[in-house]
């Protein structure tokens, strides 16, 4: 028997096939789940993110695709009416929204505007919690929602700068989350990857030097591949997982437990 066979979720955020949603969302399929997905809105007059998103999906058996401005709650409510019609009661769901006005991503937190902080944060941050509150009221017993995360919200990551600082706020509503709807038998958790090639990656400066220093200082002496981090995705919203909640689990070659570089890496 399939981990998600007769399971159903929903997904929101996929960007393309390199973001660490697709990767999750292939490994769910691939154990026989059902899902729906949102997509950021077009204009009137382009539908470039539906079909981006949607070639991926509909291959997959794709039960809703929809539009999704986490900013409005009309959108989020249209989102969670349709999957209730459309897919009855629904056993997870995935959270994989971020975002920061490049300037104020770019810059030093310092200098991050009132306005560019309030709209990074309600996107990457508050949106969490925007959907576990509708979410709530549609869960199968023992639900799960999971978001994404980067060690750039526990500690200082030269060029994550605001992201660093909106990953930080979802690690602690993720924790705060569980143990609000852990009464209801619903889990909350985080999964925070290291460094892959994603549309998220392109904001932090030097990338590939970041990767060198993952292979040169992680335990594992190697950096991670999506496969790897869709499989443990999976694994933390499925039954297999059932006794975690509030958990931020690294995925990152082990990267996250150094305090220093290994003593073969220090030199004389």
């Amino acid at each position: 028997m399939s981990l998600y066979e007769g399971k159903k979720g929903l997904v929101f955020g996929i960007a393309n096939d390199r973001s660490i949603a697709w990767a999750i969302t292939q490994e769910c399929a691939a154990q026989g789940a059902e899902m729906g997905f949102t997509h950021l809105p077009d204009s009137d007059e382009r539908r470039k993110n539906e079909k981006k998103v949607r070639k991926l999906v509909d291959p997959l058996g794709a039960k809703l695709v929809m539009p999704c401005d986490v900013t409005k709650d009309e959108d989020i409510d249209a989102v969670f009416a349709a999957a209730k019609e459309q897919m009855g009661n629904i056993d997870f769901v995935l959270h994989s929204v971020a975002f920061a006005p490049p300037a104020d991503l770019t810059g030093p937190v310092y200098n991050v505007s009132r306005d560019g902080f309030k709209l990074a944060m309600e996107i990457s941050a508050y949106s969490l919690i925007s959907l576990a509150g509708r979410a709530r009221e549609i869960l199968n017993p023992g639900g799960s929602l999971l978001c994404l995360t980067y060690l750039g919200g526990e500690k200082v990551i030269p060029g994550y700068n605001l992201m660093g600082l909106c990953k930080s706020a979802l690690e602690s509503a993720t924790e705060y989350l569980a143990a609000e709807l852990g009464a209801d038998g619903f889990r909350v958790n985080a999964l925070s990857a290291g460094p892959l090639r994603t549309i998220s990656s392109a904001g932090v400066g030097e990338f590939n030097k970041m990767l060198k220093l993952y292979e040169t200082f992680s335990p594992l002496k190697r950096n991670i591949s999506a496969e790897e981090v869709g499989k443990s995705g999976m694994f933390l919203m499925s039954d297999l997982a059932s006794g975690i909640t509030g958990e931020t689990l690294h995925v990152d070659a082990g990267y996250h437990v150094m305090g220093a570089p290994p003593l073969d890496a220090q030199g004389d």
